[in-house]
């Protein structure tokens, strides 16, 4: 397993990391992904730390806190070997308190997560959506007292538009408060939107980023064609209104241009999407999930080789789509280009 720093942070995490939304999953959403309980969670666990794989994602909404509840479990007696990370700002009820990142939620949603994870500590603590409600200095005041009182030890964001991450950055800049350092996006063969704006903004800013979804919700698996039925057992039955949306279309020519990568290689379908994301700029960690350990072990053999340079230009070239505005003159025009010439 390799290892690369966070951005520009002094934490070093694994190439691939591990979501542990399967974890005690329930709900119309996280019952589909999966319900992996604490025993065949600890055996996940441990076939992650034998291949080097040593931080573990999760979210307090992820199954109300189960989520966490087992992770804590499967963790327990080894919390010096892995590196936890989790998020919080979504919903967990009904209540005026009970979603956001204003200074009395942040607490008490990290006292929560500390509890249900059985820990002192959180890696990485990541803002699972931007609060237009709460001022940035707000929050970012409250997370400095939280990494001062040691509860925890760096800070990110998940899904933030680029002007929501370069205003907090500069906060933070202009008082002294933790940056962040992550940026978990989703990102894929299917979905390449993080390019427009967010990666340079990474590239620039130092902010690494945490891949969520890398198979498209599913859609890369190799199970999915053009001109066949989705499989029944396929989670796109239940889940795909919750997911980024892709354009079949296109998802049928990348899946043909996978599928003979998969000829050439003796690779799987998967194996080679998520491969492709670990040479993209700024990607620090892919995230992957798995139900089994089957599943597991496959994701896993995504690393220790690498795609020709071939290989990845037909991949880039079956997955690209028009930039919308203002991005595109600087992709399609040479004065445009000179001036900001692309990271990709």
């Amino acid at each position: 397993m390799d290892y690369r720093n966070l951005g520009t942070s002094g934490l070093r995490v694994p190439v691939l990391s591990f979501g542990a939304g399967t974890f005690g999953g329930s709900g119309p959403l996280f019952g589909a992904w999966g319900n992996t309980e604490a025993d065949a969670a600890r055996r996940l666990v441990d076939i992650c730390l034998e291949a080097g794989v040593n931080l573990f994602d999760t979210a307090d909404v992820y199954s109300a806190g189960a989520s966490e509840e087992v992770l804590g479990q499967a963790i327990r007696g080894r919390r010096d070997a892995v590196l936890i990370s989790t998020k919080t700002a979504l919903p967990m009820g009904e209540g005026p308190q009970d979603w956001g990142t204003s200074r009395a939620r942040l607490i008490r949603a990290t006292e929560a997560a500390l509890s249900r994870l059985g820990t002192d500590y959180i890696d990485l603590l990541q803002l699972h959506a931007f609060d237009a409600s709460t001022p940035v200095g707000e929050v970012l005041s409250t997370l400095d007292g939280l990494v001062a009182s040691g509860k925890i030890r760096y800070v990110g964001v998940s899904n933030f538009a680029g002007w929501e991450l370069m205003k907090s950055l500069a906060v933070a800049e202009r008082h002294g408060y933790p940056r962040y350092v992550a940026h978990q996006v989703y990102y894929s063969l299917a979905g390449r939107d993080y390019e427009w704006e967010l990666m340079p903004l990474g590239a620039d800013q130092g902010v690494g980023a945490l891949v969520w979804s890398p198979l498209a919700w599913g859609r890369l698996t190799g199970k999915i064609r053009r001109g066949q039925p989705l499989p029944r057992e396929s989670r796109l039955h239940e889940t795909a209104q919750y997911g980024p949306p892709v354009d079949d279309e296109k998802l049928f020519d990348i899946v043909a241009v996978l599928d003979a990568i998969a000829e050439e290689t003796g690779k799987t379908v998967p194996q080679i999407a998520i491969n492709w994301l670990l040479g993209r700029p700024t990607v620090s960690s892919v995230i992957i999930g798995a139900r089994n350990e089957e599943q597991l072990r496959q994701n896993l053999g995504a690393v220790g080789w690498s795609l020709s340079k071939e290989q990845i230009e037909k991949l880039d070239a079956v997955s690209a789509v028009t930039a919308p505005y203002p991005y595109f003159p600087y992709r399609r025009q040479e004065g445009f280009a000179r001036l900001n010439p692309p990271i990709v």
